[in-house]
């Protein structure tokens, strides 16, 4: 039972983090709405993936590896904040292009050019890593069985997946997509302003 309560609480903790606003968020958003549902939803998937990575890590010891070699960790986070500064770069540069319209086959691509996107924005960030290894050490027993590590990846996977695939499917419908392509000028900067300032912050700010 004390184990129930425990991964009750870890899964409600996590949900309302990964729920929180930040710049996978905004990546999900803006591809359901450009590339529509397959894209969003292979993005969320993509997402899904990222935070499993680093949950793994957390669960088995990365933690130790970046604070034995505080320049890997820089390394990584370096490389985060650059990424998402190339991506509000990008937001920007197109934001006056128009939505382009259906094309099965643009779709296919544009579709895993969003996985791609969304799998280097997740892996980029291991501030993820941390964010869960402090969860993980507050929330879980100092020596947990073997069942519990594979029980708290599969809700990590459950709650990362199905809080974006719920933004994928919102954000690639019909009134969505119009709506986006209405303002795509003004949404487009103020979703690459957000990402330019997240990672500014990730560059500026340690953990």
């Amino acid at each position: 039972m004390d184990y129930a309560v425990t991964l009750l609480g870890l899964a409600v903790v996590h949900l309302l983090a990964v729920a929180s606003p930040g710049p996978s968020t905004v990546l999900v958003i803006q591809t359901a709405a450009v590339s529509g549902r397959r894209a969003g939803l292979l993005a969320a998937f993509a997402m899904m993936l990222g935070a499993l990575v680093w949950a793994a890590a957390a669960l088995y010891g990365l933690q130790v590896v970046f604070a034995r070699f505080e320049w890997l960790y820089l390394a990584f986070r370096i490389a985060g904040a650059l990424y998402l500064l190339y991506l509000a770069y990008m937001l920007l540069r197109h934001a006056g292009a128009p939505l382009p319209e259906a094309d099965p086959s643009v779709d296919r691509a544009g579709a895993w050019q969003g996985f791609l996107k969304a799998l280097l924005l997740q892996l980029s960030n291991p501030k993820v890593m941390v964010f869960m290894g402090s969860i993980f050490i507050s929330l879980l027993p100092a020596q947990p069985p073997a069942w519990m590590d594979t029980t708290v990846l599969a809700i990590v996977a459950f709650n990362e997946f199905a809080w974006f695939a719920l933004l994928a499917l919102v954000f690639s419908g019909g009134a969505a997509r119009a709506f986006y392509r209405r303002t795509k000028l003004w949404l487009d900067r103020l979703m690459g302003g957000v990402l330019g300032l997240l990672g500014a912050r990730l560059l500026v700010t340690e953990i």
